[in-house]
């Protein structure tokens, strides 16, 4: 089992940049495929990047390639989410996942994701 506190949210004004860290518990953290997922008051979760237990594969939500940048450093314990560009739309509860399901590309975003932090707030000004 592992348990994910998340961090680094918070108010930023359009065009601004967050990073966003996820730290997990537990000495298999290297087992897991790690996820960020978001959810908009009134709306559903959706999927927005993994990558695989390696780091040798990530996938994105369409809408998101090239703004937002998925990383995880297995020696720490921390996948991370850099954020840039940020848009008011894309304020939002970001919560980490994981699972010791695998994939590799689109299949990171099927995956079932077992595990899940608790959150931290994104909150976009225009």
């Amino acid at each position: 089992q592992v348990q994910l506190v998340e961090s680094g949210g918070g108010l930023v004004q359009a065009g601004g940049s967050l990073r966003l860290s996820c730290a997990a518990s537990g000495r298999t953290f290297s087992s897991y495929t790690m996820g960020w997922f978001r959810q908009a008051p009134g709306k559903e979760r959706e999927f927005v990047a993994a990558i695989s237990w390696s780091g040798g594969s990530t996938y994105y939500a369409d809408s998101l390639k090239g703004r937002f940048t998925i990383s995880r450093d297995n020696a720490k314990n921390t996948v991370s989410l850099q954020t840039n560009s940020l848009k008011p739309e894309d304020t939002a509860a970001y919560y980490c996942a994981a699972t010791l399901g695998t994939g590799w590309g689109r299949r990171l975003a099927d995956l079932q994701y077992d595990y899940w932090g608790q959150g931290t707030q994104v909150t976009v000004s225009s």
